[in-house]
């Protein structure tokens, strides 16, 4: 068995896709919008096979998303190397995006970061 993808609402759909095609290497679909409904998606896939839907419909409640919570709390992408975690890292924060920790080797033995990505979720940069 394996996960097919994970689905994310967002409020800015293209927002969000840009994020996850320039900054993490995503491939984007050419979208979905049902006319009825109203509801917009966008297919990120990874070169792995995995894949992240972007959603958005109207009226979504957009409730504040603590550091420390329950629940999905971020998604994890393996770069490769020790420098480009680094690297990335950097290019995110250039970016004016929040870095919530690392990078840094972590009690378990992974070195990585955890940037605080589109929309106040998180995204984990490993090796």
């Amino acid at each position: 068995m394996k996960i097919e993808h994970i689905a994310m609402y967002v409020n800015d759909l293209e927002a969000a896709r840009d994020f996850f095609v320039k900054y993490l290497g995503g491939t984007s679909n050419g979208g979905y919008h049902n006319e009825k409904t109203d509801f917009r998606s966008f297919f990120i896939s990874f070169d792995d096979g995995a894949r992240l839907e972007l959603m958005n419909k109207p009226s979504l409640d957009d409730m504040d998303k603590p550091l420390n919570r329950t629940g999905f709390i971020h998604i994890a992408f393996s770069v490769g190397s020790k420098e480009k975690v680094d690297e990335l890292t950097e290019n995110l924060k250039a970016a004016g995006y929040d870095v919530a920790s690392g990078p840094r080797t972590t009690g378990d033995g992974y070195y990585e970061s955890c940037i605080v990505g589109i929309e106040g979720n998180q995204i984990e940069i490993t090796i």
